[in-house]
């Protein structure tokens, strides 16, 4: 395996807890999710014309109360005149102005918006009993899945252990390592001294081949920004080493333990970069004790602005493996560096955009691959880098009926974890792609883990459900035996509640399963309230996980359900693909069908529904409620891509063009502008109760996006169902979000569906 791959592991415990905490599948963090993407610290400071101008803007709202609904009271949102015209169609922007997050008329705005939905959510009357059950259910221990680095040389040994653990209540995870499982752990990186309020979080790492030094990355207020440290793990104290202006990239180190390779793009304007697109990433190598200026470039491509690099070492420190992405598309290139000749070449192996290819591991000139190429769910392929024509392809392990989302190599023997509708499947096969056996997994529901080097013979892997919180195990390859390595005490008991899948029809009769979990025994008489989540984009598989939120939610009576909706990686590559560009509807057609269902099934009814997704599935809920106002009785929409004709021209959004299409292609902006949210927003329209949540610098989703679609609907509302916004500030996209702040954020959210659904606690 490539030596970033804690890095990955980080990540993929980093978006757990993100789903865990408030379901945001972080369709750029998860190691599963094919995306690399999915703030700075605000500082208000005002000029005396400027606060004079916001203390005018504020005063009608300081002390405002909303004793109901119908007396509810927005903020004045001013019209520009602004209009554009996209290939003879012109379409009026009249809230640019919100795109820019810092000017004293937005904070202003921000400031007197969140005044009215805190007013609003203060009258709920069990919010304060919401919030002290979420934080008593909060507080258990939980833990990452162990991994291992350096050298076995008998007393002489650097082999440790590492892993993550929270005590229940921190705002960050911390880092711990030991030299057995039975040592006494020691504290390695605490994220929580690094900031007052948590906002400073540990968002990659990276151990030396010796086991001896960690680089890690720290963000902060929730940016895509990283900056990269180096620690000496045995003292604990930091190296000289510096370094900025990272996003989307790995760290992996080189044998001999004196640098790493990493990407990262030109310094950006400070005033701007939280805003300014991202273009021109470049490979370098870090050598240890030297100033960033002087590091090496590896590889770049000028004539490609949108290319981006990530460098992986191999497991025997020979080769940098170059996967070459594209915008959010799962397709990559594939070149290689040989690390035992520093004059050798980059080696163009993959040179066309045509699949996916992740790089598992080597024999002598044979590259093992796991690729969709001719095999849209997924297969492991043998590339001899000495004869790499695709006639000399060798099949290794070929393509079944389940989705093979990842391979790796342990005891000399490949794992290969499936989906099979949804839910997880581990198998492994020898070196020929003979099946050796499945492992038993506990029951239904998702596997993370089976990380180490190519001979261990012991590994760890997570298994969660909607109902188990995530319970470390310990396998050996050897036996094929499991056992529980770490399992949570939560305040609460699984055996109440029940999960069960089921397959309706969308419009064009495709099936598509979803899960739904609730209490045992509710009766179905259309009165229940749920809670309907969705993603349906970037490949990104929706799988069973545990939430503190969801079971809260529970408690209070609710339904939840999540369909495994079009546009994601459920079924491989033909699935993601037929939600995607011009065949973007079917995944709002998917998710409104799934509404239906509940509907027709006795699960619930429209005043009883709420949607909710975030980021790619804030667009979902957008779209959804602009297109069947009628269908919900609440809409909650975090982070989302609301603005479909200026997505492009902010941060990595240009990214996603590969996914949505692009304005500036006549017919791609047809189809954009048929369900962009914010352009079919119908003026005298009764929406459902919308929720609109965001963070003021989020630097992924810009909040511009929350921004106007809230302006907007606030103004078309026609009904009495209140629009908000909750504006998060010092916080991003959603990764690293301090749990005080996450706590906070679901107190609100569900405080508000109790009153806009009528729900009795």
């Amino acid at each position: 395996m490539l030596k970033a791959k804690w890095t990955r592991l980080l990540a993929t415990f980093l978006a757990t807890v993100i789903i865990c905490q408030w379901l945001l599948p972080a369709a750029v963090a998860n190691a599963k999710i094919s995306s690399k993407f999915s703030p700075q610290v605000v500082v208000e400071k005002f000029t005396d014309g400027e606060n004079l101008q916001r203390s005018h803007f504020l005063k009608q709202y300081a002390q405002q109360r909303v004793p109901s609904k119908k007396m509810l009271t927005y903020p004045p949102s001013r019209k520009s005149n602004q209009v554009d015209n996209y290939h003879g169609t012109v379409v009026a922007d009249p809230y640019r102005w919100l795109e820019n997050p810092d000017s004293a008329e937005t904070r202003s705005w921000i400031e007197a918006q969140n005044q009215v939905t805190s007013a609003y959510l203060d009258q709920v009357p069990a919010k304060e009993k919401i919030r002290q059950r979420l934080t008593k259910l909060w507080n258990y221990e939980r833990y990452s899945i162990p991994f291992k680095e350096g050298k076995s040389f008998g007393d002489n040994s650097t082999e440790r252990y590492f892993y993550f653990k929270n005590d229940g209540l921190q705002n960050q995870s911390v880092l711990y390592t030991l030299k057995t499982l039975d040592s006494e752990p020691k504290v390695l990186l605490d994220p929580n001294k690094l900031s007052e309020d948590g906002t400073v979080a540990l968002s990659g790492l990276s151990i030396s081949n010796n086991g001896q030094l960690l680089a890690y990355s720290l963000s902060t207020s929730g940016s895509d920004w990283q900056e990269w440290k180096v620690r000496d793990i045995e003292t604990g104290k930091d190296l000289p080493d510096h370094l900025k202006w990272i996003k989307f990239s790995d760290v992996s180190w080189t044998n001999d333990n004196q640098g790493f390779f990493y990407s990262r793009y030109d310094e950006p304007n400070n005033k701007t970069k939280l805003e300014d697109t991202n273009y021109y990433q470049k490979l370098y190598y870090h050598r240890l004790g030297t100033p960033q200026s002087e590091d090496i470039l590896i590889y770049q491509r000028p004539d490609q602005k949108e290319w981006g690099f990530n460098g992986g070492v191999t497991e025997d420190g020979k080769y940098l493996i170059i996967s070459i992405w594209l915008g959010t598309d799962s397709k990559n290139l594939v070149f290689y560096k040989d690390l035992t000749n520093p004059k050798s070449a980059v080696v163009e192996l993959i040179n066309k955009f045509e699949a996916d290819y992740s790089f598992i591991e080597r024999d002598d000139s044979v590259f093992y691959f796991r690729t969709n190429f001719n095999a849209p769910r997924g297969r492991v392929v043998a590339i001899d880098i000495e004869k790499p024509a695709k006639k000399n392809w060798q099949e290794i392990i070929s393509q079944s009926a389940e989705t093979l989302e990842g391979v790796s190599i342990l005891n000399n023997q490949f794992i290969a974890d499936y989906l099979k509708d949804a839910r997880s499947q581990v198998k492994i096969f020898d070196l020929k792609g003979a099946l050796v056996r499945e492992i038993e997994l506990p029951g239904i529901g998702s596997v993370d883990g089976f990380y180490g080097k190519r001979y261990d013979t012991e590994t760890f892997y997570s298994f969660t459900s909607f109902t188990t919180p995530g319970t470390i195990y310990r396998y050996d390859m050897v036996t094929g035996k499991s056992e529980v390595f770490r399992q949570p005490k939560v305040d609460f008991n699984p055996e109440n509640y029940e999960t069960k899948q089921v397959f309706y029809q969308s419009k064009d009769g495709t099936k598509v399963p979803m899960f739904i979990t609730h209490k045992k025994g509710i009766k179905l008489d259309g009165n229940n309230p749920t809670y309907l989540y969705g993603y349906g984009g970037f490949n990104a598989s929706m799988t069973p996980s545990f939430s503190v939120s969801l079971l809260v939610w529970m408690e209070m009576g609710g339904i939840h359900a999540m369909p495994n909706i079009r546009g994601g990686g459920e079924y491989g590559e033909e699935w993601h693909e037929a939600g995607m560009k011009f065949k973007k509807q079917n995944v709002f057609d998917d998710f409104i069908a799934a509404a239906e269902w509940l509907i027709a099934n006795g699960y619930t009814k429209s005043a009883k529904l709420a949607i909710a997704g975030g980021s790619n599935g804030g667009l979902l809920v957008g779209a959804c409620m602009t297109q069947r106002p009628d269908l919900f009785g609440a809409a909650l929409a975090a982070v989302g891509v609301m603005d479909m004709l200026r997505f492009h021209k902010f941060t990595i959004g240009w990214a996603w063009t590969s996914e949505y299409g692009s304005p500036d292609n006549p017919e791609e902006f047809k189809a954009l502008y048929a369900y962009s949210p914010l352009h079919n927003i119908k003026p005298g329209t009764a929406y459902p109760a919308t929720l609109i949540t965001t963070a003021d610098h989020d630097d992924r989703v810009v909040p511009a996006h929350s921004f106007k679609f809230a302006a907007a609907m606030q103004a078309a509302q026609a009904g009495d169902a209140p629009v908000l916004i909750r504006i998060e500030t010092k916080a991003g996209h959603g990764a690293g979000k301090p749990t005080t702040k996450t706590i906070d954020e679901l107190t609100d959210k569900w405080a508000f569906l109790v009153r806009t659904l009528d729900i009795k606690v």
